[in-house]
């Protein structure tokens, strides 16, 4: 049998995932879930610490975050800061129609290139 490429490799089992995993751990003290990672990023992306989040604020960093790991697949273009100084994000080309594995796999892809594109892992 032939080993896996890259592109069959199951995503939880990408070496460079587990590296993404394994530094939010030593981080965070705990294998963080795909959200957290989501929210992490969103609050980076944010670019300032806000001492306390509403459920809706929340929610928004996620979305924030998903544009941003979108945008390396050209689904998403940056389109300023609003009046509260958050990132605007808006639709470069329509989101395929995937299945929720691929959908998961093509965000877990952009969140490790992300991590390293800012030298996080």
């Amino acid at each position: 049998m032939d080993a896996l490429t890259r592109e069959e490799l199951p995503i939880d089992f990408d070496p460079r995932w587990l590296a993404v995993l394994r530094q939010m751990k030593e981080q965070f003290g705990k294998k963080p879930e795909l959200e957290a990672v989501l929210f992490l990023i969103g609050m980076n992306e944010l670019g300032r610490v806000i001492e306390k989040f509403t459920k809706e604020e929340k929610q928004d960093l996620m979305h924030i975050a998903v544009c941003k790991l979108l945008s390396y697949d050209g689904f998403y273009r940056f389109a300023g800061w609003d009046d509260d100084n958050w990132p605007m994000w808006e639709a470069a080309e329509n989101l395929p129609q995937w299945a929720n594995e691929d959908q998961e796999r093509a965000i877990k892809l952009n969140i490790i290139r992300y991590f390293e594109e800012n030298n996080i892992i």
